[in-house]
Parts: C-alpha cells; structure tokens; sequence
C-alpha cells in the first residue's frame, strides 16, 4: 500500500461533512475537512438556522395580534425588520461554535478553508496544497435551484441563500414555490406585514402531503392574508417603466401579472456536483443532478470515493445528512472487512409553519399509490386538553397501521410542535412497536405527548373484540346476582 497523509478527506463542511469528520476522527483516523466558504454550510447560515429563528419571531408577533385569544384586553407591536433580522444573525452567531474550525481542530480533525479540486481518487488540491489519502466522502451539499424564467435576469431576485442579507422588508413579495421552504418564508414575511402572493404550479401546497393536510395549509394563509395561486406556472418576468411585474399562467391558459418589489424563488434545490473534479474521473450522476451512490454510499465509480447530504439525496434534510455521514464514515473506514448498508426505512421530516406539519413514513396519498392496504386512525387535536389550554386546538394524529393490526406504517401529525410529537412514532418504528406499546406507555398530564396516546386509543377502540365485551357484560351481570 503506497503512503499517503490521510485515511479520509472530507469535501465540505455542512452538517454531512462534519459528522463525517467528527466520526472519523473518534475512530483515531487521519482525517482532514475541506471548505470553501463557511463551516456549517447551508443549515447553519442560510437554512434551518436561520428560518426557524424568523419563524419565531413571527410566531410572537402572531401571538400579540391574537392577544384578546389569551383574555389580554389591549397589545400592541412595535419592530424593526432589521433589527429583527440582525436577530437571526445573532442566533447563527450563538449556534455557530458548534460548527467552527476551533472546534474541530480541536477534535483532531485538520481543517483547511480553500477550494478543493479532485486531482485522482487519492488526490486532492487545496490552496496549491495536494493531499493524498485513502477515501475521499464528498459532502459539498446544494444550492437554490432557479427555474428558467423569462426576463428573470432583469430584476435582482432572492433566494433562500440571500433573503437573509434583507434589512428593509419588502412591500409586495411574490414568493415562487409552494414546497416546504416557500411555505415557511410565505408566512412568515406575510406576519411581518409584507403583501404575500405564493405562486404553485401544483393543485396544492405541501403537494407530497395529505389532501386534507394540504387544504388545512392553504385555508390557513388565506385566513392570514396570503394570495395562494394553485396550479398556476411563473411565466415571465416584466419589467416596465421601473415598475416589475411576474406574468403567471394558470392551468387552461389564462395570463394574470402581480406586480412586486422582490421576488423570491424557492422551487427546491439543486446538487453541488460539478466544477472540483468529479466530471474528470468519470463520476456519474443521476438524472437529478445528484451523485449515483450504491447502497454503501460509494460512487458507482470508485469505491473509495463516497458522497452524503443533499448532494448524494434521496433527501434533502440536515438529519438525514448526518445519517447517512455515519454511514460513509464508517464504510470509508473499514470496508472491505465490514460495509454497512444505509437504512432509509424511518426518515421523519417536518415543514414549520404554524401549525407544523410532520411526517414519517407513508401518508394515504403514497399508500394508494403504492397499492398498499392500509387502515387510517385519527385523533383531533381539537379535543386535547393542553393544546385547548395553549390556545393551540388545531389540527390531528393520523396513524395508518396494517388491516386488523397495530403495526404503524405511517404517521403524519399537524399541529403545534408536530415535529416534536413525531418522535415518538419514530422511535417505535424504527424499534418495532405498536400502538398498543404506545397506548401502555404513561404519558404526562397535560402535555401535547398525550395526543399519540390518545391516538393510539382510537385504535384500540375501533379493534376491541366485540364477542369478548359481549361474554364479560354477562360475567359482570351474573356477578351481580
């Protein structure tokens, strides 16, 4: 075996890049972590960070406008959008030790901040420097993918990379996407006092949920002040007489303009695949732009060049990224004498808007598509003590199990902190339990934890042996003589 300085070098330093890193470096590895632009890549400082900080300043300000809601006669809201922004930056600034080059240096980790090129699969320049090693894990993440539009080049447009550089709020934001992240930005601008319209070429927001979930969403921006436009395709950007208008058609071919001072698109995003190397020693992407990876995570190429995170998919999501990180790290490190397959079985994901919708595993929509029978429970939020007490009685539990038992196939819970509710549902199908597990389990009163209970008891209620309740109703009257 030729010498060479590392056992991995790590490209990009997000939340794939890092636990690769961190995890490598706990096994005593040589590792070395590259990154050209700022440790803790997209998460920290232009996506889950950041967005969920906005989001709470706005679930406050949401909260003082309903205030005669929670028995308070008179509130009132004074803000600064800058200074509510400059906010979020303080946040990404208290979160970001966690992802710094101090940190991981300390780890044992060697860290650079340059460009990486991939010379060869044991080669990689950096700052003129070339690094030799054994395995190379390729964690350069995604980008905001921008649709061809017409005439889009003619005004500055934001993504969810820049929105963040915003310190006056915009008057009219026509946002493009109605996904997940174009959702959660919709909401929040329109309670920041922004004239929202949110342009969706699908019949539905959050398309992927639920029909009844999608629905729910959609009536809540309405109620909230959001122009929602279903089925209808960004078209043209114009620009007249300094005044900018998006010229969107709607399914049947009618042309409608919004006029706008900044647009944002957010229609998903794109694979960071190109442009260090890969394309000259013939790694292959999918038809999506990701890289091809087999079920170990090695480029279908080379078997020591391994990929994670967004710019490998199937999701793009900062815990799946950092699961799959655990994966190439360890099959980096050990292969051939151990190899683990990447387990995909039980990845939950949750959208944030107010309510929050969280998801694990099949919903309805995806077992009808997949032929798969299936058994629906629901339980309604409505009715749960606590969230009456929060003034948070919206929304439902919906559970879908196998005909005739407890095993969960899926769950999709809306309402407040749904994402945290979720983990219960997690943890019992990634371990193999039931709702009958659930159902046993004590859970503390009141709290929003108790809604799985209660939706497991549904269950219970829709499969009790009505002959067994027939033969104790007449032990119980024979007992009474």
């Amino acid at each position: 075996m030729a010498r060479r300085d590392y056992n991995t070098i790590v490209i990009g330093a997000g939340s794939a890049g890092l636990v690769s890193a961190y995890i490598s470096a706990a096994v005593k590895a040589r590792v070395a972590l590259i990154e050209k632009h700022r440790m803790g890549g997209d998460c920290l400082n232009t996506g889950c960070v950041p967005s969920k900080a906005l989001i709470r300043s706005t679930k406050i300000l949401s909260y003082i406008r309903n205030h005669r809601k929670y028995g308070i006669r008179s509130a009132t809201t004074e803000f600064d959008f800058a200074e509510i922004m400059e906010r979020v930056q303080g946040i990404i600034g208290k979160v970001e030790p966690h992802d710094s080059v101090e940190r991981y240096t300390g780890l044992g980790v060697d860290c650079f901040t340059g460009e990486a090129r991939i010379l060869s699969p044991h080669e990689v320049r950096v700052n003129g420097k070339v690094l030799t090693t054994q395995n190379i894990i390729v964690a350069t993440g995604a980008k905001p993918a921008i649709p061809p539009i017409s005439g889009l080049d003619k005004v500055h447009f934001l993504t969810t990379d820049t929105i963040w550089d915003l310190r006056e709020l915009p008057r009219r934001l026509v946002i493009a996407g109605g996904g997940p992240i174009g959702c959660e930005l919709a909401q929040c601008f329109a309670r920041l006092g922004s004239q929202v319209t949110q342009v969706e070429m699908f019949p539905a927001l959050l398309a992927r949920e639920d029909e009844e979930i999608s629905e729910a969403i959609f009536q809540t921006f309405t109620h909230e002040g959001i122009d929602v436009r279903l089925s209808s395709r960004c078209r043209e950007i114009v620009v007249e007489n300094g005044r900018k208008f998006m010229e969107v058609e709607k399914t049947g071919g009618t042309v409608e303009r919004i006029e706008f001072d900044q647009v944002l698109i957010a229609v998903g995003r794109a694979a960071n695949a190109k442009g260090f190397g890969l394309e000259e020693i013939g790694v292959r992407l999918t038809p999506r732009g990701t890289i091809e990876v087999d079920e170990y995570l090695r480029t279908t190429t080379h078997k020591n060049i391994y990929a994670c995170g967004d710019v490998a998919g199937p999701y793009q999501f900062t815990h799946t990224a950092a699961h799959q990180a655990w994966y190439c790290a360890v099959n980096a490190l050990f292969s051939p004498f151990k190899k683990f397959r990447v387990d995909y079985r039980v990845i939950p994901w949750c959208t944030f808007t107010d309510p929050e919708v969280a998801r694990v595993g099949l919903n309805e929509k995806e077992a009808r598509e997949k032929n798969i029978p299936f058994e629906v429970t629901r339980y309604g939020i409505d009715d749960l003590d606590r969230a009456i007490a929060d003034g948070e009685d919206r929304g439902v539990v919906k559970v879908l199990t196998e005909p005739g038992k407890d095993r969960i196939l899926g769950v999709t819970i809306m309402g407040y902190h749904a994402g945290d509710l979720l983990a219960e549902y997690v943890a019992a199908m990634k371990h193999g339990l039931g709702l009958e597990k659930i159902l046993s389990t004590v859970h503390i009163y009141p709290t929003m934890a108790e809604a799985n209970k209660f939706a497991a008891g549904e269950w219970k209620r829709a499969h009790v042996p009505q002959g067994l309740l027939r033969w104790v109703k007449k032990f119980h009257a024979w007992r009474r003589g």
